[in-house]
């Protein structure tokens, strides 16, 4: 029975849902581009933010960074009440997260220490930088 589990696992199409937390549900899809260019505009407003997973919590699957595309800027999204996780290997999948943006000044300090962690932040004239970040709701994910 296993064996034929992990076969039928083996050959799902690449196209594969796999949802998390809540359904999704009728707020706007907003690309995350869109949101990174105007982050004020969707501050606190329950959207669908679209994109691509850069990197993710690879212990846990307790949060991921969602960019247009690797190398860009990215939305780091988190998790409603930590109330679930998404696989550990959610690199390269295209994300639907419903959810709102949070926004949070950075320190030059605390901006260096996710720096080096691998955040990509748009940094201010004082080394500081605007995180926004997301928590989501509901996550679907497809490779």
């Amino acid at each position: 029975m296993l064996l034929l589990l992990a076969a039928a696992l083996a050959a799902a199409p690449s196209d594969t849902l796999i949802a998390r937390g809540a359904p999704l549900g009728a707020s706007p899809a907003v690309p995350v581009a869109q949101v990174l260019d105007t982050p004020d505009r969707f501050a606190a407003k329950p959207i669908i933010l679209e994109g691509t997973v850069v990197r993710n919590c690879t212990a846990k699957g307790c949060w991921m960074q969602v960019a247009a595309a690797e190398g860009e800027a990215g939305v780091r999204i988190t998790f409603k009440d930590y109330g679930f996780f998404i696989p550990t290997n959610s690199v390269g999948m295209q994300v639907r997260a419903e959810g709102t943006v949070s926004l949070r000044r950075l320190s030059k300090a605390q901006a260096d220490h996710l720096a080096e962690e691998g955040a990509s932040l748009k940094r201010d004239a004082d080394g500081g930088a605007l995180e926004v970040g997301f928590v989501a709701t509901g996550v679907e994910l497809r490779k």
